[in-house]
């Protein structure tokens, strides 16, 4: 396998998975019409940090363990999206957009990171399709594996940024009753997640 095509395989799968509604893409919209148009990057740097430790562990043979594990890790995950979902619906509250407001609870990078690790199908899509993955690139070559990640990495970013710049340059357009309602809506979003998660745990 040749690293343009183990470059391509990895932005080909990284996209289908960034195209996916989920909570890390939900940390983006919630957080566009606050931070700027590049809210995305900073989201996705702290989805790939917490990808790049994930997949370093499964080639050192963590995948058994996260598989052996799906319950605890739905439950834990799913309880963990239900409290970053009521944050998110009471932050709405008295959420505006005027220069003034300061920064939201949760910065974009930490956003990342809690809606990557509280994701269940993420530990799992890991555990086996992107497990399976890396380990066929790396069967070719050290090289043939980093550019399979740095592929996949390619798909988030590009994804995720070009959804945060769209938000946010609708930002001038949104009052502050329209901003609250649709950080309302992410928030019941991940909270609705977060009980699927749940329910399949049991």
């Amino acid at each position: 396998m040749v690293l343009l095509e183990s470059l391509l395989i990895g932005f080909g799968v990284g996209l289908s998975g960034a195209l996916a509604p989920g909570p890390t893409l939900l940390a983006t919209i919630s957080g566009a019409v606050r931070h700027g148009p590049f809210v995305g990057a900073r989201v996705a740097a702290g989805h790939l940090l917490v990808e790049g430790l994930l997949a370093g562990a499964l080639v050192l043979g963590l995948a058994p363990l996260v598989l052996s594990q799906q319950p605890a890790i739905a439950v834990g995950g799913g309880a963990a999206l239900i409290v970053f979902g009521a944050l998110t619906i009471g932050g709405a509250r008295t959420a505006t957009l005027a220069p003034a407001s300061g920064p939201g609870r949760t910065g974009p990078f930490l956003a990342g990171v809690l809606t990557s690790v509280a994701n269940p199908y993420f530990w799992l899509w890991w555990a086996t399709v992107g497990g399976a993955l890396l380990a066929v690139a790396l069967a070719s070559g050290p090289g043939d594996g980093l550019s399979f990640l740095a592929g996949h990495g390619m798909a988030d970013l590009a994804w995720l940024l070009v959804v945060g710049a769209g938000v946010s340059r609708g930002r001038s357009l949104l009052p502050d009753r329209v901003y609250r309602g649709v950080l309302a809506l992410c928030g019941l979003a991940l909270m609705l997640l977060g009980a699927g998660y749940l329910a399949s745990a049991f």
